[in-house]
Protein backbone atom coordinates (compact mmCIF):
# COMPACT_ATOMS: atom_id res chain seq x y z
CA UNK A 1 0.00 0.00 0.00
CA UNK A 2 2.24 2.20 -1.25
CA UNK A 3 1.54 6.08 -1.33
CA UNK A 4 3.96 8.01 -3.78
CA UNK A 5 1.38 10.58 -4.26
CA UNK A 6 1.82 11.84 -0.59
CA UNK A 7 4.81 13.21 1.22
CA UNK A 8 4.70 12.61 5.17
CA UNK A 9 6.34 14.96 7.67
CA UNK A 10 7.35 14.21 11.41
CA UNK A 11 7.35 17.22 13.94
CA UNK A 12 9.97 15.25 16.39
CA UNK A 13 12.00 12.69 15.81
CA UNK A 14 12.58 10.78 19.22
CA UNK A 15 11.81 7.14 19.84
CA UNK A 16 8.42 6.50 18.52
CA UNK A 17 8.95 8.95 15.90
CA UNK A 18 11.41 6.81 14.49
CA UNK A 19 9.90 3.55 15.11
CA UNK A 20 7.29 4.70 13.10
CA UNK A 21 9.53 5.71 10.38
CA UNK A 22 11.44 2.31 10.37
CA UNK A 23 8.03 0.89 9.71
CA UNK A 24 6.55 2.92 6.48
CA UNK A 25 10.10 3.40 4.89
CA UNK A 26 9.82 -0.11 4.34
CA UNK A 27 6.99 0.74 1.62
CA UNK A 28 4.70 2.22 3.08
CA UNK A 29 6.31 6.14 1.98
CA UNK A 30 9.32 6.00 0.29
CA UNK A 31 12.18 7.79 2.49
CA UNK A 32 12.41 10.62 -0.34
CA UNK A 33 8.75 11.29 0.49
CA UNK A 34 9.67 11.26 4.25
CA UNK A 35 10.18 14.29 5.80
CA UNK A 36 11.94 15.03 9.77
CA UNK A 37 12.18 18.06 12.19
CA UNK A 38 14.34 17.34 15.18
CA UNK A 39 15.81 19.78 17.15
CA UNK A 40 19.16 17.64 18.18
CA UNK A 41 21.28 17.71 15.41
CA UNK A 42 22.39 14.01 16.35
CA UNK A 43 19.00 12.60 15.92
CA UNK A 44 18.47 14.07 12.76
CA UNK A 45 22.11 12.87 11.40
CA UNK A 46 21.44 9.01 12.89
CA UNK A 47 17.69 9.13 11.32
CA UNK A 48 18.97 10.30 8.19
CA UNK A 49 21.74 7.42 7.50
CA UNK A 50 19.26 5.00 9.35
CA UNK A 51 16.16 5.21 6.69
CA UNK A 52 17.48 8.01 3.91
CA UNK A 53 14.51 10.61 5.09
CA UNK A 54 14.76 13.82 4.42
CA UNK A 55 15.84 16.12 8.08
CA UNK A 56 15.69 19.67 9.14
CA UNK A 57 15.10 21.17 11.79
CA UNK A 58 12.39 23.82 10.76
CA UNK A 59 8.90 22.52 11.49
CA UNK A 60 7.06 25.45 9.39
CA UNK A 61 8.85 23.65 6.44
CA UNK A 62 8.03 20.10 7.10
CA UNK A 63 4.29 21.58 7.22
CA UNK A 64 4.51 23.75 3.95
CA UNK A 65 5.96 20.59 2.47
CA UNK A 66 3.65 17.59 3.82
CA UNK A 67 0.20 16.30 3.45
CA UNK A 68 -0.10 14.28 6.57
CA UNK A 69 2.03 15.61 9.50
CA UNK A 70 2.88 12.86 12.76
CA UNK A 71 3.04 14.83 15.48
CA UNK A 72 5.81 13.32 17.78
CA UNK A 73 6.33 16.39 20.82
CA UNK A 74 6.40 16.15 24.51
CA UNK A 75 2.32 16.93 25.17
CA UNK A 76 3.45 19.81 27.37
CA UNK A 77 5.18 21.71 24.11
CA UNK A 78 2.09 21.39 21.94
CA UNK A 79 1.10 25.03 21.80
CA UNK A 80 3.97 26.34 21.17
CA UNK A 81 5.54 24.15 19.04
CA UNK A 82 1.80 24.18 17.04
CA UNK A 83 0.19 26.99 17.44
CA UNK A 84 2.73 28.88 14.88
CA UNK A 85 2.02 26.29 12.52
CA UNK A 86 -1.30 26.87 12.46
CA UNK A 87 -1.97 28.88 9.33
CA UNK A 88 -0.28 26.19 7.39
CA UNK A 89 -2.73 23.62 8.03
CA UNK A 90 -5.06 24.24 5.43
CA UNK A 91 -7.95 21.22 4.30
CA UNK A 92 -5.38 19.68 2.29
CA UNK A 93 -2.95 18.79 5.80
CA UNK A 94 -3.86 15.78 7.90
CA UNK A 95 -2.43 15.75 11.90
CA UNK A 96 -1.74 12.82 13.35
CA UNK A 97 -0.71 13.11 16.99
CA UNK A 98 0.84 10.36 19.12
CA UNK A 99 0.32 13.16 22.09
CA UNK A 100 -0.98 10.99 25.07
CA UNK A 101 -3.51 13.11 27.14
CA UNK A 102 -3.96 15.35 24.32
CA UNK A 103 -7.19 15.64 22.91
CA UNK A 104 -8.38 15.85 19.29
CA UNK A 105 -10.47 19.07 21.11
CA UNK A 106 -7.64 20.78 22.12
CA UNK A 107 -5.56 19.84 19.07
CA UNK A 108 -8.27 22.13 16.94
CA UNK A 109 -8.84 24.75 18.82
CA UNK A 110 -4.66 25.60 19.01
CA UNK A 111 -5.02 25.11 14.91
CA UNK A 112 -8.09 26.92 14.61
CA UNK A 113 -10.67 26.45 11.56
CA UNK A 114 -11.61 23.10 10.71
CA UNK A 115 -8.40 20.71 10.64
CA UNK A 116 -8.11 17.34 9.62
CA UNK A 117 -6.97 15.75 13.18
CA UNK A 118 -6.62 11.79 14.23
CA UNK A 119 -5.37 10.84 17.60
CA UNK A 120 -3.15 7.53 18.19
CA UNK A 121 -1.94 5.99 21.20
CA UNK A 122 0.98 3.61 19.81
CA UNK A 123 2.85 1.54 22.67
CA UNK A 124 6.49 0.99 23.15
CA UNK A 125 6.59 -2.41 21.59
CA UNK A 126 6.22 -0.27 18.75
CA UNK A 127 10.40 -0.24 18.32
CA UNK A 128 10.14 -4.02 17.68
CA UNK A 129 6.77 -4.33 15.43
CA UNK A 130 4.56 -5.39 18.24
CA UNK A 131 2.59 -2.27 18.72
CA UNK A 132 -0.85 -2.18 20.15
CA UNK A 133 -2.63 1.16 18.68
CA UNK A 134 -5.52 2.90 19.25
CA UNK A 135 -6.76 5.22 16.87
CA UNK A 136 -9.70 8.17 17.26
CA UNK A 137 -10.84 10.70 14.72
CA UNK A 138 -11.56 14.70 15.64
CA UNK A 139 -14.57 16.34 14.30
CA UNK A 140 -13.17 17.25 10.91
CA UNK A 141 -11.35 14.00 9.75
CA UNK A 142 -12.20 11.71 7.23
CA UNK A 143 -12.99 8.06 7.09
CA UNK A 144 -10.29 8.06 4.33
CA UNK A 145 -8.02 10.06 7.11
CA UNK A 146 -8.71 7.01 9.51
CA UNK A 147 -7.62 4.41 6.82
CA UNK A 148 -4.55 6.33 6.12
CA UNK A 149 -3.72 6.11 9.89
CA UNK A 150 -4.16 2.68 10.02
CA UNK A 151 -2.08 1.71 7.68
CA UNK A 152 0.95 4.11 8.84
CA UNK A 153 0.25 2.21 12.36
CA UNK A 154 -0.28 -1.38 11.07
CA UNK A 155 2.95 -1.27 9.87
CA UNK A 156 3.85 -0.77 13.41
CA UNK A 157 1.67 -3.76 15.12
CA UNK A 158 -2.11 -4.34 14.97
CA UNK A 159 -4.40 -1.17 15.22
CA UNK A 160 -7.40 -0.57 16.31
CA UNK A 161 -10.27 2.44 16.32
CA UNK A 162 -12.20 3.55 19.37
CA UNK A 163 -14.32 6.57 20.70
CA UNK A 164 -11.89 9.19 22.22
CA UNK A 165 -14.07 8.69 25.47
CA UNK A 166 -12.06 5.78 25.27
CA UNK A 167 -8.61 7.00 24.83
CA UNK A 168 -7.54 6.85 28.46
CA UNK A 169 -8.73 3.79 29.42
CA UNK A 170 -6.39 2.90 26.03
CA UNK A 171 -3.44 4.61 27.94
CA UNK A 172 -4.34 2.89 31.16
CA UNK A 173 -4.31 -0.74 29.48
CA UNK A 174 -1.84 -0.99 26.44
CA UNK A 175 -0.04 2.41 26.98
CA UNK A 176 1.42 1.49 30.37
CA UNK A 177 0.63 -2.25 29.88
CA UNK A 178 4.07 -3.13 28.91
CA UNK A 179 5.01 -1.70 32.13
CA UNK A 180 3.34 -3.75 34.06
CA UNK A 181 4.25 -6.80 31.76
CA UNK A 182 7.83 -6.35 32.55
CA UNK A 183 7.38 -6.15 36.00
CA UNK A 184 5.96 -9.53 35.87
CA UNK A 185 9.11 -10.92 33.79
CA UNK A 186 10.68 -9.74 35.92
CA UNK A 187 9.00 -11.08 38.90
CA UNK A 188 8.82 -14.83 37.27
CA UNK A 189 12.48 -14.48 36.85
CA UNK A 190 13.18 -13.90 40.47
CA UNK A 191 11.38 -16.43 41.31
CA UNK A 192 13.05 -18.90 39.28
CA UNK A 193 16.26 -17.15 41.03
CA UNK A 194 15.37 -18.11 44.40
CA UNK A 195 14.96 -22.02 42.86
CA UNK A 196 18.34 -22.21 41.91
CA UNK A 197 17.96 -21.22 38.18
CA UNK A 198 20.91 -18.51 36.72
CA UNK A 199 19.85 -15.27 35.92
CA UNK A 200 20.73 -15.32 32.35
CA UNK A 201 18.50 -18.71 32.21
CA UNK A 202 15.87 -17.45 34.22
CA UNK A 203 15.09 -14.00 32.85
CA UNK A 204 15.36 -16.08 29.33
CA UNK A 205 12.73 -18.78 29.83
CA UNK A 206 10.68 -15.97 31.86
CA UNK A 207 10.61 -13.68 28.31
CA UNK A 208 9.79 -16.11 26.10
CA UNK A 209 7.36 -17.94 28.19
CA UNK A 210 5.19 -14.78 28.26
CA UNK A 211 5.98 -14.15 24.50
CA UNK A 212 4.54 -17.71 23.93
CA UNK A 213 1.91 -17.68 25.75
CA UNK A 214 1.18 -14.39 24.18
CA UNK A 215 0.98 -15.58 20.35
CA UNK A 216 -0.73 -18.36 21.54
CA UNK A 217 -3.81 -16.02 22.62
CA UNK A 218 -3.47 -14.51 19.43
CA UNK A 219 -3.12 -16.64 17.34
CA UNK A 220 -5.48 -19.67 18.80
CA UNK A 221 -8.36 -16.67 19.26
CA UNK A 222 -9.24 -18.79 22.48
CA UNK A 223 -10.20 -16.88 25.78
CA UNK A 224 -6.74 -16.53 28.52
CA UNK A 225 -8.81 -19.06 30.99
CA UNK A 226 -9.11 -21.58 28.47
CA UNK A 227 -5.85 -21.78 27.80
CA UNK A 228 -4.84 -21.81 31.16
CA UNK A 229 -7.00 -24.42 32.05
CA UNK A 230 -5.77 -27.00 29.61
CA UNK A 231 -2.35 -26.12 31.49
CA UNK A 232 -3.74 -27.05 35.17
CA UNK A 233 -4.08 -30.38 35.68
CA UNK A 234 -6.04 -32.08 38.64
CA UNK A 235 -3.54 -31.87 41.56
CA UNK A 236 -0.48 -30.70 39.74
CA UNK A 237 2.57 -27.80 39.83
CA UNK A 238 0.34 -25.45 37.76
CA UNK A 239 -2.56 -25.57 39.76
CA UNK A 240 -0.73 -24.78 42.85
CA UNK A 241 1.00 -21.79 41.61
CA UNK A 242 -2.00 -20.36 39.93
CA UNK A 243 -3.47 -20.74 43.62
CA UNK A 244 -0.70 -18.57 44.81
CA UNK A 245 -1.44 -16.04 42.43
CA UNK A 246 -5.19 -15.69 43.32
CA UNK A 247 -3.70 -15.51 46.49
CA UNK A 248 -1.98 -12.78 46.44
CA UNK A 249 -4.77 -10.91 44.59
CA UNK A 250 -2.61 -10.75 41.16
CA UNK A 251 -5.88 -10.39 38.94
CA UNK A 252 -7.34 -7.66 40.85
CA UNK A 253 -3.49 -5.40 41.50
CA UNK A 254 -3.47 -5.66 37.64
CA UNK A 255 -7.36 -4.62 37.37
CA UNK A 256 -6.53 -1.79 39.90
CA UNK A 257 -3.30 -0.80 37.70
CA UNK A 258 -5.41 0.35 34.60
CA UNK A 259 -8.26 1.88 36.92
CA UNK A 260 -5.21 3.98 38.32
CA UNK A 261 -2.93 4.72 34.90
CA UNK A 262 -6.21 5.49 33.46
CA UNK A 263 -7.62 8.30 36.45
CA UNK A 264 -3.48 9.63 36.12
CA UNK A 265 -4.58 9.83 32.50
CA UNK A 266 -7.49 12.00 32.80
CA UNK A 267 -6.21 14.23 35.29
CA UNK A 268 -3.00 14.56 32.83
CA UNK A 269 -5.40 15.42 30.36
CA UNK A 270 -7.80 17.70 32.39
CA UNK A 271 -9.98 15.58 31.38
Amino acid sequence: MAMHAQRIGFIGGGNMAEALLKGITAGLFPAENTWVAEPRAEQRLALRERYGVRVGDDNAEVVRQCEVLVLAIKPQLVKDVLAPLAAAFGADKLLISILAGVSTTALEAVLGGAPRVVRAMPNTPALVGAAATALCAGRHAAEEDLRLSEALFASLGIVRRVAEKDMDAVTGLSGSGPAYVYTFIEALADGGVQQGLARDVALTLAAQTVLGAARLVVESAEHPAVLRDRVCSPGGTTIAGVAALEEGRLRATLMEAVARATRRSKELGGS
